[in-house]
């Protein structure tokens, strides 16, 4: 259900909410949060999609604050979503026109559910700095995405500058399965300290650049960042031991091979994570997140400035892992299991089919004893 308000006020909207409340019932209980989405109206639909997707995990009260055209006088366009239209969740969608532009906060106030945590998501482009912006200070939880800034190396640096407790962003994660895998890795024998470590990745890619932070400050090793082509993500990360590497190699955006010492070649789902995942990610806890504070505040700072270090250069110099080793690899394994899962196979016999003469010479015989016992 979609219920649009043009031209009104806060106080309009908040009666319809109510009103709205008793006629759907249930669709206003169990809310954990009030999600804030900070947005222009280009990028509008898309996160608001993204954050229903998000509430079916968090139910939750979204409030899109989307900037209009500051000239003119202020106007308020409201638009109500419920039901099938809103997830898990009630969706306001409020349209600033004018000089209101700049006091969104004096907008989205009244509509705050009383009681609950706040969390504030800027899709796009964020303010400098976000625990200041008016909208930041009555969060409890800043998302930002350095991903979408112009210049995601300087908009880490200016984080990392700016941090304050609740502060995060989809860049970190964005590599969250990709620290459990290293995890997971250093867990297995040989328990041996890692020496070095490489990541590669896009030159415009946030992500790699604080999984390389966190690493640094964790392992408290050296660690060299590689860079490939713009729009690439992450592509491989090489932990150094004395009994062998680890490689972690992804080599198309959706499959990798795990390779370390003293165990076979595995393959490993790990597709990049869409927008509404890792949203849902970030709304599962409302304390600050202290090893991405570390990672950003401090391992970035420990990270080798390798950027004019390509790729091909740190593979050719033995620092990083080859792709196209790590892509044949990961084909040969996925035959070997098709291979397999081919030889599992076993052709079920077709069971005999009884003539019709056979059952009614059966029938015949059950109708004959069952009268004879009548008798």
């Amino acid at each position: 259900m979609i219920v649009d308000l043009p031209s009104t006020s806060t106080q309009a909207v908040s009666k319809k909410l109510v009103r709205l409340r008793n006629d759907v019932g249930a669709m206003a209980l169990g809310r954990v949060l009030t999600l804030i989405i900070v947005v222009d109206e280009a990028d509008a639909d898309e996160a608001i999609e993204a954050a229903n997707d998000a509430s079916r995990q968090h139910p939750c009260r979204i409030i899109a604050l989307v900037s209009g055209n500051k000239r003119g006088t202020s106007r308020l366009d409201a638009q109500i979503r419920v039901g099938g239209d809103a997830g898990a969740s009630e969706v306001v969608v409020l349209r600033l026109f004018g000089p209101l532009v700049d006091h969104g906060d004096s907008v989205v106030t009244p509509l705050l559910l009383p009681d609950s945590p706040v969390v504030a998501w800027w899709p796009k482009a964020a303010p400098h700095p976000v625990s200041t912006d008016p909208i930041g200070r009555m969060a409890q939880r800043r998302i930002t995405d350095a991903a979408e800034a112009r210049n995601p190396h300087k908009e880490m640096d200016y984080r990392a500058q700016t941090y304050k407790p609740g502060d995060t962003d989809l860049a970190w994660t964005r590599v969250t399965l990709w620290r459990g895998l290293l995890a997971a890795a250093l867990d297995q024998p040989p328990f041996e300290p890692v020496v070095g470590a490489t990541v590669t990745g896009g030159s415009d890619s946030p992500s790699t650049d604080l999984l390389a932070g966190w690493l640094a400050q964790m392992l408290k090793c050296p660690v060299k960042r590689a860079r490939t082509r713009a729009g690439s993500g992450m592509i491989s990360v090489r932990l150094e031991r004395r009994s062998g590497d680890v490689d972690l190699v992804r080599p198309d955006g959706n499959v990798a091979t795990l390779t370390q010492a003293g165990q076979p070649v595995r393959r490993i789902g790990l597709a990049r994570r869409g927008l509404a995942e890792c949203l849902a990610d970030e709304l599962r806890r409302l304390d600050p997140d202290e090893i991405y504070a570390q990672a950003l505040t401090k391992g970035l700072a420990k990270v080798s400035q390798g950027r004019s270090t390509t790729a091909s250069k740190a593979i050719a110099n033995g620092d990083a892992p080859s792709v196209e080793q790590a892509a044949r690899e990961a084909n040969r394994l996925a035959r070997e299991a098709r291979k397999h899962a081919s030889a599992q196979m076993v052709e079920a016999e077709v069971p005999e089919t009884a003539s019709t003469e056979a059952v009614q010479e059966a029938a015949s015989r059950k109708l004959a004893d069952k009268t004879g016992s009548e008798a």
